[in-house]
């Protein structure tokens, strides 16, 4: 399987030993390291000089446990049993501290819908340390809705069920499609009521309080970096550089020293080691949307706050899946006006961003004493590449998803652009377009086509293959009908370039082309039951979306598409940013 994309789940090596959460090895490295605020009390404020706050998450009235993820479990060393004990729900919903844990909120800056925002940070998120398994690994945990912090600004802290029941099924269904995303160990109620106003309507009412724990190996964005560059505290700019060089990109950066857990100064890298980083950075993001674009995925919020350094997925507010093919969708109803955050813009989005974090990190690489400016010139170099690798590599995974291999590796981009087989994909996705078509569906129904030139069939015959993709039959005119069978004959040419039997393309395609995906209208249900008490929606998700790329027997309700009823109810179509 190419760069491009990926259906292989990571696996997760067996723990030497399960382990208890009192044995959890907490190595709380951010908090050490880097300069921390001095204000120990919590109220909202504004916060310099410091990367985090010390902050203790909020007791609860009843906290029970809905559902925890298996495999996260796995990777914190964590025993079944253990995820099953009372101290597991106490821990994760905010009421108990383990000894070694060192809560904390991030104070960060940035973007939001294109505007500085100045300091925003942790507004509802306590980080409650670091834990290192015995693989290595750095994983933080962190609570979503655990209280107020320094960054709440006019909110509470707080979550409802709602919003953290689709967090923590979409952090674990991401991550077995195949795209890079934070994820979720837990979710859990709290026994209090929050009030929300849903859709900023002025109909308040309150719901069900949650918890979710969020695991990543860092929760550091692009706003970490802006803030201080804003202000121009260039000394604190570089210890947030140097601290994520020699922690989260370690692997990329073997020669950088490590940092070892008695140190207190940070080793700061060359101006060649920061252009490095930033090049690996824009190359994981690029990876990240490439992904979301394969599979139908609109974050809905892409502002500089919510970009991981890491290019994980993270901040699951808003989002959607792409159900009928429309390219200007986005699900966020703050942004039903401007629609920057719709589908086919994420990727200029990225680039946007990626601008951002340049110009955050300039000082540290630029001289503007230098008419040449090298170091600048490094900056935009690597921007120009995202834009042309990712034109390459987007034809590339649309290719795959239609069972084919892209033109000779030796093809100039100008090449690949005009070629064959850019026309073959624009042409489609025109298709996908003009009429209702189930973006998810329709690969999956195209890949039970059989495109071999021995089969001949007629334009009906083709739309009746495709007919579980098409949300409105009355709009499959002759015209379109005719447009669809032309573009199959000229798929059916190229396919046989490949010399793969049918089988074989089917397989391949399907290994690209997910079957379940976590359509808003089915996260609904499962909420909807969940608010009455009923988890068994929670959990038949979870349990199908770990193999989303295999047809689960009993499970043909799952991959149907978004039924009529849900075409304009709440939760099922755009959703607002309230939680």
């Amino acid at each position: 399987m190419s760069k491009t994309t990926t259906s292989i789940t990571p696996s997760i090596s067996s723990p030497k030993k399960p382990i208890t959460l009192d044995d959890l090895c907490f190595d709380n490295r951010f908090v050490r390291e880097l300069p921390g605020d001095p204000e120990t009390k919590n109220f909202c404020r504004q916060v310099e000089g410091a990367y985090y706050s010390l902050v203790k998450p909020a007791a609860t009235v009843k906290p029970s446990l809905v559902a925890y993820s298996c495999d996260v479990a796995g990777l914190l060393d964590l025993s079944d049993e253990s995820c099953k004990s009372p101290q597991f729900v106490r821990v994760f919903s905010g009421n108990e501290l383990l000894p070694k844990m060192q809560p904390f909120s991030m104070c960060y800056g940035g973007h939001q819908f294109g505007n500085w925002a100045g300091q925003l940070g942790d507004g509802r998120a306590i980080n409650l340390g670091e834990v290192v398994n015995q693989r290595d690994e750095r994983w933080y945990l962190q609570l979503k809705g655990a209280g107020i912090t320094p960054y709440s600004r006019n909110a509470d802290g707080l979550a409802v069920l709602r919003s953290s029941v689709r967090e923590f099924l979409c952090s674990e269904a991401m991550h077995y499609l195949g795209v890079p995303t934070t994820r979720a160990l837990s979710l859990t109620l709290t026994g209090d009521t929050v009030v929300r106003d849903m859709f900023y309507d002025g109909n308040a009412k309150p719901e069900l309080g949650a918890v979710v724990c969020r695991v990543a190996p860092s929760f550091t964005r692009f706003g970490n970096f802006q803030l201080p560059a804003s202000r121009g505290d260039i000394d604190l700019l570089k210890k947030l550089v140097a601290y994520t060089i020699t922690t989260d990109f370690s692997h990329d950066f073997p020669d950088q020293d490590s940092l070892d857990q008695g140190s207190v100064d940070i080793a700061e890298p060359t101006k060649e080691n920061i252009l490095q980083w930033y090049n690996k950075v824009s190359e994981r993001t690029l990876d990240m949307v490439l992904h979301w674009m394969r599979v139908g995925f609109v974050h809905g919020v892409m502002n500089t706050d919510n970009m991981s350094i890491l290019g994980l997925t993270i901040d699951y507010g808003p989002y959607g899946w792409l159900e009928d093919y429309d390219p200007t969708w986005t699900p966020n109803t703050t942004d039903a006006s401007n629609r920057r955050y719709r589908f086919e813009h994420q990727p200029q989005i990225a680039h946007w961003n990626l601008l951002q974090l340049a110009n955050a990190i300039l000082p540290l690489v630029g001289d503007e004493d230098s008419d040449s400016n090298e170091g600048r010139k490094a900056l935009e170099a690597t921007l120009n590449q995202f834009a042309e690798n990712y034109q390459t590599r987007h034809l590339a995974m649309q290719l795959e998803k239609l069972g084919l291999k892209p033109l000779s590796a030796k093809q100039t981009l100008s090449e690949q652009g005009h070629s064959d087989d850019a026309v073959l994909v624009t042409d489609l996705l025109t298709l996908l377009q003009s009429v209702e078509t189930d973006m998810t569906l329709f690969y999956r129904c195209l890949a039970e086509v059989d495109v071999s030139s021995s089969t001949v069939l007629t334009s009906k015959e083709y739309v009746s293959l495709l007919t579980d993709a098409y949300y409105q039959p009355d709009q499959l005119t002759e015209e379109y009908t005719l447009q669809l069978h032309q573009w199959v004959e000229r798929y059916v040419i190229r396919s046989e370039s490949e010399g793969v039997a049918q089988t074989q393309r089917k397989h391949i395609m399907n290994a690209v082309n997910p079957l379940y995906v976590l359509r808003n209208y089915l996260s609904q249900v499962a909420i909807d039951k969940a608010e009455n008490g009923d988890f068994s929606g929670v959990e038949e998700l979870m349990e199908v979306l770990k193999n989303p790329y295999i047809e689960q027997e009993g499970k043909k309700h799952l991959a149907e598409k978004r039924p009529e009823w849900a075409r304009h109810r709440a939760g099922c179509s755009m959703l607002s940013c309230s939680s």
